[in-house]
């Protein structure tokens, strides 16, 4: 697999390699030896999501305060603009965000450590998205940044307002919400 570290430091593209003939195509899109080797994500990884979404609709964005999630990101149909924001406090890029477009046809797959939040917005009639995570789901350590947030300022690909849930709708500022110290287990409020 190719392996490209990002602006976000910790932050990795992932392109596996594709055998493709008159069948249709392979890949192998997880294995822990490689991925260890290749692209030096040790994590344990203890749980795998999959959702499905149409054109317009955001997710996020999202991370858990406690027991916070690393996640290896891949979209399995469609297209989705794929976005992290670094909420380490002592991190060189804390506050920014980075984008990538993960697809069914391009195969990447992005890899965010744990101390980011995430979301993605689907760019195709329909996606579906699936992601390991090296944590489990706490839902009472969910925290949620708007999606437009004016301070982190994410550029979206859209046109129109996009769809979002009503939790998400909820979200705080980036001002208020709680940041990661150098360990993300022991969080701080931004002041």
């Amino acid at each position: 697999m190719r392996v490209s570290a990002l602006e976000i430091p910790g932050v990795l593209l992932l392109e596996p390699r594709v055998y493709k003939d008159g069948r249709g195509f392979f890949l192998e899109s997880f294995n822990a030896r490689s991925i260890a080797a290749e692209a030096g994500i040790h994590h344990q990884f203890v749980q795998d999501n999959h959702s499905r979404s149409h054109r317009g609709v955001l997710r996020g964005l999202h991370y858990q305060i406690q027991n916070p999630q690393g996640k290896l990101v891949r979209c399995l149909r469609g297209r989705i603009y794929d976005v992290v924001v670094d909420l380490r406090r002592t991190s060189p890029s804390f506050g920014r965000w980075l984008g990538v477009e993960l697809s069914a046809d391009n195969f990447h797959q992005l890899w965010v450590p744990p101390g980011l939040a995430h979301g993605f917005l689907v760019l195709s009639d329909v996606a579906e998205v699936f992601y390991k995570a090296t944590d489990y789901y706490a839902p009472e350590s969910e925290r949620c940044i708007r999606w437009d947030d004016p301070t982190i300022a994410i550029t979206w690909p859209l046109d129109g307002l996009p769809t979002v849930s009503p939790k998400d709708a909820l979200g705080v500022p980036f001002a208020h919400a709680e940041a990661y110290s150098s360990d993300p287990s022991a969080p701080e409020v931004l002041s």
